[in-house]
């Protein structure tokens, strides 16, 4: 009876959730027919389309409970889910003084932009969610360091949001700056991977230039994708114990690191050690992706579009001064590391 009291209470808003994201895939299914391309991703379209919904036409309070069960605990079974396609051994081929170059601009890139972030005033959590979003994988690393710092929903719509239309940008702007500057095949792989987004978007910034940039560009990208791990890690401890010291002056291990942690790190251990079956891994990823989406259509439906409008400005600009950054340093890599 206690368990159906409960499934009653989240029903609800677990099906608008569920809905909203029926809606996210069906407006992204529409961009491929309409352009041939989907240059918003269903993930971005679902959070859109909720927040509208939110604004425009407010939620009725017996939704509540489930878009919170959505937005949080549907999120970190994605986010575990999402460390079975992440596989260690996959960057073994990169060498060792690119991984390093990579890791360290990776964390450089994250400290940068956290600052920029906090120099143009945003509010702690946003600039820690753009930072990440930026210098690790976008949506990736901002749904999945969302849950550990506590973020709002405001905040995570925000980030995903301009993250998107600046991800756009970067994959349109790559294959003309290539063009004018000449530089290798390498080169240019190992920039793309640097600062592109999204493995598919990589894909599609490479693949005009040949397929030794495509592939350079992939597995760098593989390179940040796990970078994810230990920086959610490390964010996790910081949260966490300083929360913990200010509530109660003692710091514990077990409340720094969140089950869904530890979870993701199982999973892409069990993934480096060849124990998931490969039978299994598609429906995984798969299943991570679904859930990922309707938690992302409940932050949407969590969120005002009056309150992200204004600071839209400001997050845009931040986003823009901590790409340009990332670009910096990258290219700063490639030139220590002699690859022209």
């Amino acid at each position: 009876m206690l368990v159906q009291n409960r499934l009653a209470g989240v029903g609800a808003g677990v099906a608008l959730s569920v809905a909203v994201a029926l809606a996210g895939y069906g407006a992204e299914l529409g961009e491929k027919a309409f352009f041939g391309n989907a240059w918003l991703e269903s993930l971005v379209l679902a959070i859109l389309i909720g927040a509208a919904i939110r604004t425009v036409f407010g939620l009725h309070p017996r939704f509540h409970a489930g878009i919170h069960f959505s937005a949080k605990f549907l999120l970190e079974v994605a986010i575990v889910l999402l460390g079975a396609s992440i596989s260690l051994s996959a960057i073994s081929s990169a060498g060792l003084p690119l991984i390093v170059g990579i890791a360290g601009s990776v964390m450089g890139a994250i400290m940068i932009s956290y600052l920029i972030g906090r120099m143009l005033k945003l509010e702690h959590r946003l600039a820690l969610l753009v930072a990440c979003g930026n210098s690790i994988c976008g949506n990736s690393a901002i749904v999945s360091v969302a849950p550990v710092i506590d973020a709002e929903a405001d905040d995570v719509t925000a980030s995903i949001a301009f993250t998107a239309a600046l991800g756009i940008l970067v994959v349109l702007l790559l294959p003309l700056a290539q063009h004018f500057s000449g530089m290798s095949a390498q080169r240019y792989g190992i920039l793309s991977g640097m600062t592109v987004y999204a493995v598919p978007q990589v894909l599609a910034a490479t693949a005009p230039i040949g397929l030794v940039s495509m592939q350079t560009g992939t597995l760098v990208k593989l390179v940040r994708v796990i970078m994810l791990a230990p920086v959610i890690f490390m964010v996790g401890l910081l949260h966490r114990s300083k929360g913990e010291a200010a509530a109660r002056g003692v710091v514990r291990l077990g409340n720094m690191v969140p089950w869904f942690i530890v979870g993701f790190a199982l999973m892409m251990g069990l993934r480096s050690l060849e124990l998931i079956p490969q039978a299994l891994q598609s429906p995984i990823s798969s299943g991570a992706n679904i859930l990922t989406v309707i938690s992302m259509a409940a932050l949407g439906l969590s969120a005002d579009l009056r309150t992200i409008v204004q600071s839209g400005g400001r997050v845009l600009f931040a986003g823009l001064l901590s790409l340009m950054a990332l670009a910096a340093i990258s290219i700063g890599l490639l030139d220590v590391l002699g690859i022209h």
